[in-house]
C-alpha cells in the first residue's frame, strides 16, 4: 500500500513557474514508476510526466516537453514537478500517481496509486 501527499500547488503569473512535490509512504517507493496527471475543469485527466522506478527513464506530455521536469529521490520518498514557463492553459489540479511496477506508463488506468491533487492556478 502506498499513500501519496501532494503539495506545491498555487496561484502563479504566465511565466512564472513552480515545483510540486508528492511525498510518498511505505517501503515499496523505490520499487514503482511514478507518473504526474492534471485534470482542467469541464476535462478529462491527462497524462503530464512519468519516471522510472530508478529515475533513468522519463517521458513527457507534447505539452510539458521543454518546460517540465520530473525527478525523484528515492531515499526520502519523494517524486517532484518542476515547472517553468508557465501558460494560463496549464490552469489544473495536478495530481501523482504510482505504478504497481517500476515501468513508465503514459495512461492513468495503469496506475494503482493516487494523490488527492493540488491546484494550480496560471494567471494571465
Amino acid at each position: 500500500q502506498v499513500q501519496l501527499v501532494e503539495s506545491g500547488g498555487g496561484l502563479v503569473q504566465a511565466g512564472g513557474s513552480l515545483r510540486l512535490s508528492c511525498a510518498a509512504s511505505g517501503r515499496t517507493f523505490g520499487r514503482y514508476a511514478m507518473g504526474w496527471f492534471r485534470q482542467a475543469p469541464g476535462k478529462t485527466r491527462e497524462f503530464v510526466a512519468t519516471i522510472s522506478w530508478s529515475g533513468g527513464y522519463t517521458a513527457y506530455a507534447d505539452s510539458a516537453k521543454g518546460r517540465f521536469t520530473i525527478s525523484r529521490d528515492n531515499a526520502v520518498n519523494t517524486v517532484y514537478l518542476q515547472m517553468n514557463g508557465l501558460k494560463p492553459e496549464d490552469t489544473a489540479v495536478y495530481y501523482c500517481a504510482a505504478r504497481g511496477e517500476p515501468t513508465t506508463a503514459t495512461s492513468d488506468y495503469a496506475y494503482t496509486y493516487w494523490g488527492q491533487g493540488t491546484q494550480v492556478t496560471v494567471s494571465s
